[in-house]
């Protein structure tokens, strides 16, 4: 076994020459030799942390989940803060505070329907010290480099399902709500907050689909209603394998913006808790988004960011007012 991890350490050494000595890819995924190795790893970087084996792991399923990587204290103290917002203990500048459409009994606050995330929170010192953790920015760093910037902040409280299912996120890629590229250089880190399982709604992810493209997304048509900005995908295999992500309080799933993912009812009595930032390198830059699929999340972005701040602010500009430095030096973004 010894012998064979270290055969394939050289060979991840290897596939991490400079591009100067190894030919191209002039496809959307990584060449295959005839020895059936690709050419050059795509998704990551050796930085020391990851082992070959868990790079090959993320270059062909596009995620991976580290265990136990946030400890019990922290993240009882992330939950007091959350407990603290709920309560109105504090103004946070910025911070968006979503609900249910459907479900009015709240954790926290009677009469008063359920939050189902804080979105942004880059504004609460509390809350967004989860993004600058120096083992989460380890691991980000494999996938980002070590120019960091923290570009979308998120904690999810999934309420218990009151029968309309709106508990549900549908399938969707989150490089759709982002107007900067290169995909290959965004990742995000979701950390369970408590044990998440299949009964309060887990992260479903279709292994693989981060090879492929951004797809159209929209509001699923369903029955009972779906909340504010859950968009997903218009049209996807239903047929393709998937991976339910069971995970312990700590645990940490970092995954590609492409890959395709969801989750499922909460069909507990508690609420589901976890936290989550999404990373890019410094050096990433802004595209122009008219035009595409990705218009209708732009006017709904703009929208909200009128209604809020009583000015018109381009989409782009929004990501670059949230966007906080985390590690080494901020450049384009």
């Amino acid at each position: 076994m010894a012998r064979a991890a270290e055969r394939l350490k050289q060979l991840i050494n290897h596939l991490d020459q400079p591009p100067a000595s190894i030919k191209a890819a002039p496809t959307s995924a990584a060449t295959v030799t005839d020895r059936g190795y690709p050419q050059r790893l795509r998704y990551s970087f050796d930085t020391g942390l990851l082992t070959p084996e868990q790079r090959l792991f993320y270059e062909e399923n596009g995620f991976i989940l580290i265990k136990n990587l946030v400890s019990e204290e922290d993240i009882s103290r992330f939950r007091q803060e959350f407990e603290r917002v709920c309560r109105q203990q504090v103004k946070i500048p910025g911070l968006l505070v979503m609900r249910d459409v459907a479900i009015a009994k709240s954790e926290f606050v009677p009469d008063q329907k359920a939050v189902t995330k804080l979105q942004d929170f880059q504004e609460d010192t509390e809350l967004f010290r989860y993004c600058k953790l120096p083992q989460i920015l380890d691991y980000v760093a494999c996938f980002t480099g070590p120019n960091i910037m923290a570009m979308h902040t998120m904690l999810i409280n999934k309420p218990p399902d009151a029968g309309k299912k709106t508990s549900r996120h549908p399938m969707h890629q989150d490089l759709h709500y982002f107007p900067f590229r290169p995909a290959d250089r965004i990742v995000c880190a979701w950390t369970a907050m408590e044990k998440v399982n299949r009964q309060n709604g887990c992260l479903v992810v279709l292994p693989g689909t981060h090879t492929g493209t951004l797809q159209e997304h929209d509001y699923p048509d369903w029955e009972g209603g779906v909340n504010k900005m859950y968009h997903g995908i218009r049209d996807y295999n239903p047929e393709h394998s998937r991976v339910h992500l069971e995970m312990e309080k700590g645990d940490t799933v970092f995954f590609h913006p492409l890959l395709i993912h969801g989750s499922g009812m909460n069909q507990t009595q508690g609420f589901r808790k976890a936290i989550s930032c999404h990373y890019a390198a410094a050096d990433c830059y802004y595209i122009d988004v008219k035009g595409t699929s990705q218009e209708n999340i732009e006017k709904e972005v703009n929208d909200i960011a009128t209604r809020k701040y009583g000015v018109d602010i381009p989409f782009k500009d929004t990501w670059a007012f949230r966007g906080r430095l985390v590690q080494g030096e901020r450049l384009t973004l």
